[in-house]
């Protein structure tokens, strides 16, 4: 299986199968520089499962790659980034709606960035169209699950990406 936060043992045998699938299909995706790049940023990063307090108007210059919602930022890092309701994942989202292993962004090793839905329930939406399978995301776009929205930014996002007058942050 390759990662402990991607087990399926949490699953009805219903659903354990198309979990599963789409588990391989993500692993698989990342390729080898980006699995030596994810075990090289393990041995040398401080950067954990963990947020940032957002204050707005503050950007994260020591960030490479984030997601931003209302309260939070939370960074990311080469390698498998997981999204759900579980305390083990990098983005923990707090909704009862949101499957344990919701979704997971993939970070390549040439900054490039794909959004998975992991056999999710209720789907991951992209800039308000469900996702029907892993879709490559740029800096800039919004990422819902469920009620839960996110901006997803890099130092090389367009300015005001997250501050759009038009775009409001739901949280």
């Amino acid at each position: 299986m390759g990662d402990p936060r991607l087990n399926s043992l949490h699953l009805d045998s219903s659903r354990r199968e198309h979990y599963r699938q789409a588990r391989e299909a993500l692993l698989a995706s990342r390729g080898n520089e980006t699995v030596f790049a994810e075990k090289k940023r393990q041995e040398d990063s401080s950067i954990g499962n963990t947020f940032i307090q957002h204050k707005p108007g503050s950007p994260a210059p020591s960030l490479e790659f984030w997601l931003l919602d209302r309260e939070f930022i939370y960074p990311l890092k080469v390698g498998l980034n997981t999204m759900g309701r579980s305390g083990d994942n990098d983005v923990v989202v707090e909704d009862l709606y949101v499957s344990r292993r919701h979704a997971a962004i993939l970070v390549h090793h040439d900054n490039s960035f794909v959004l998975h839905d992991t056999a999710s329930k209720n789907g991951t939406y992209l800039n308000g169209a469900r996702i029907p399978g892993p879709t490559p995301l740029k800096p800039g776009d919004e990422i819902r699950i469920c009620n839960r929205q996110f901006v997803f930014l890099t130092h090389t996002s367009p300015p005001g990406a997250a501050h759009s007058p038009t775009r409001t942050i739901a949280g």
